[in-house]
């Protein structure tokens, strides 16, 4: 749907984020009810309201992904009423602990060892025995024995109900290391893969001021030859660059980047749009190393079109907010602003970057001036009431909640062809448990863009939350890849209710598709998280007869 749209220019898919995501790409996150419980927990923790991510806008949910990946030590809103008061009961090393260097490696590596031997003993005495099986589960992590580690700790989880701090935090930072691990390997070595059709037009109807994504003028002559028949197809014969447009309106985008080289490789008169088309559809196929340097060149290319260099910084300043460089990601789109500041595209964009940075009020300043360039962009006037209405809601503000919703009511008023509108009200109206008029707006979102399967899988989660109606949420959701086939998004969320109903192999079955369309090393790591949880579920079953409550 629509709200996939300047979402993806901003933030993500300038980095090639997950096809078919869109405002919904966090999945089944976390939403504002949750404290920020990352979402393997969500998967493992079969308890936890797992529906109330149907609420969390892709932009605050993709951002709370990029913490738990980079690490992010805390769990938000979880229990902390059983937290053990002994030394092994810690969530972070002892001072010494790990694996130093020197002769007393040997013997501190050898200490552990025995522990996990004695903890074995007691547990096949006791398999519930939950301190044995934390303390091994311990001593596993300073030997950097992950899978088993992982396993002990779920079991442990399971055990406590999740409602101990330190063992949560526990399996949180060994899923972490296992994803990281998992996705650095199987990322490099990838076949690239395009994204669905949809999502792609979907992400170039984001920009208005980006001369590659602009239709073909008929012929594409240069200036002295516009006035004489028979140039078209000799320059457009000739012209890789031309050819690849070409390609782009008859939607065969593998054709392309090959295209695109040769009209780089022949330092023909469209290099510079060739160098900017060819960047942006690395970045689609998730190879960010490759479009580097091409937007490196066209920023660099002092005679070039301002707006391809606007578009440039954009893309690349979208690309390093993905790899968690804000400060960079700033300087790209202030660099934007600076040389062409009639650009709506820049505000608009740079508006969503400052929603990523909780910078609300600089973002609806962005949102302003984007408005006042472009008083016809409803995705920008959607986004604005989404920011302010986030702010209100983390601040607590029932008149300024009122204030939001009002203002989506206007925008829906004065853009009816707005799916964005439609989409973010949707979320906002879950948020406040309105779910019948959320129904309502993700209906019209079908309406207006029914091959949009992100709308189809916020609109399952809906059922869930809303009348526990397991069928016909797995149902629109199963529809939702029928759709298309790549929506990474889809697999993902049908992997973590499967997990919550027990269905195991099911789970891992949908994880793995969801991780062999990761566009992103990050968001491929992500989802091994997700895998490498039912796994352990899997195994702790097997081993100790352990399951917890399921849907």
């Amino acid at each position: 749907m629509a709200a996939s749209k300047p979402v993806e220019a901003a933030v993500v898919a300038a980095a090639a984020p997950s096809s078919g995501s869109g405002m919904g790409g966090g999945g089944a996150t976390a939403g504002p009810g949750t404290g920020g419980l990352p979402r393997w927990q969500l998967a493992l923790a079969v308890g936890a309201p797992l529906l109330l991510g149907a609420g969390a806008m892709y932009l605050w949910s993709r951002q709370r992904r990029r913490r738990e990946a980079g690490g992010r030590g805390d769990s938000g809103g979880l229990k902390r009423n059983s937290e053990r008061k002994t030394p092994e009961g810690r969530a972070s090393p002892a001072p010494g602990s790990g694996h130093p260097d020197g002769p007393g490696a040997h013997l501190e590596m050898q200490k552990w060892k025995e522990v996990a031997q004695d903890c074995t003993k007691a547990v096949e005495l006791n398999p519930k025995y939950v301190k044995a099986l934390f303390r091994r589960a311990k001593a596993h992590e300073k030997l950097d024995n992950k899978k088993e580690c992982l396993e002990d700790v779920t079991a442990v989880c399971i055990l406590e109900g999740f409602q101990n701090q330190q063992s949560m935090l526990l399996a949180d930072k060994v899923l972490k290391l296992l994803g990281k691990e998992k996705a650095k390997e199987k990322y490099k070595n990838r076949e690239p893969l395009m994204p669905s059709p949809q999502f792609i037009k979907s992400y170039f109807s984001s920009f208005t001021d980006d001369i590659i994504s602009q239709p073909m003028l008929k012929g594409e002559k240069s200036d002295e030859d516009k006035d004489k028949e028979g140039e078209a197809s000799e320059v457009k014969e000739n012209s890789g660059y031309l050819r690849a447009k070409q390609y782009m309106e008859e939607e065969n985008y593998d054709k392309i980047i090959s295209e695109c080289s040769k009209e780089i490789d022949a330092q023909g008169k469209y290099m510079a749009e060739a160098l900017l088309l060819r960047a942006t559809f690395y970045l689609l196929i998730g190879n960010a190393t490759a479009a580097k340097p091409d937007l490196d060149k066209v920023i660099s290319l002092k005679e070039a079109n301002v707006k391809l260099r606007a578009n440039a910084l954009i893309k690349r300043g979208s690309m390093y907010m993905q790899q968690q460089q804000p400060l960079l990601s700033t300087q790209d789109f202030n660099m934007a602003a600076d040389i062409d500041p009639q650009n709506a595209d820049v505000y608009h964009h740079r508006g969503q970057l400052k929603i990523l940075l909780d910078q609300v009020e600089e973002a609806v300043a962005d949102f302003d001036e984007c408005i006042r360039l472009r008083p016809e962009s409803a995705l920008a006037q959607a986004q604005k009431c989404f920011a302010l209405y986030r702010q209100a809601y983390t601040g607590n503000n029932s008149s300024q909640i009122q204030a939001a919703m009002k203002g989506f009511e206007e925008v829906i008023k004065k853009f009816p062809r707005c799916a964005e509108g439609y989409a973010l009200y949707a979320q906002a109206l879950t948020d406040q448990q309105q779910f019948g008029k959320a129904d309502d707006m993700y209906d019209k979102c079908i309406d207006l863009e029914p091959d949009n399967a992100t709308t189809y899988v916020h609109k399952g989660l809906l059922q869930l939350q809303w009348k526990q109606d397991l069928d016909r949420g797995l149902e629109l959701i199963s529809k939702a890849i029928e759709i298309d086939n790549k929506c990474d998004f889809a697999y993902e969320t049908m992997g973590t209710i499967e997990v919550q109903r027990g269905n195991m192999e099911k789970a891992i079955d949908m994880f793995n598709k969801a991780i062999n369309l990761a566009k992103s090393e990050m968001e491929m790591a992500h989802l091994y998280s997700l895998c490498d949880a039912a796994h352990a579920q899997t195994e702790v079953a097997k081993k100790y007869g352990l399951k917890p409550p399921t849907l």
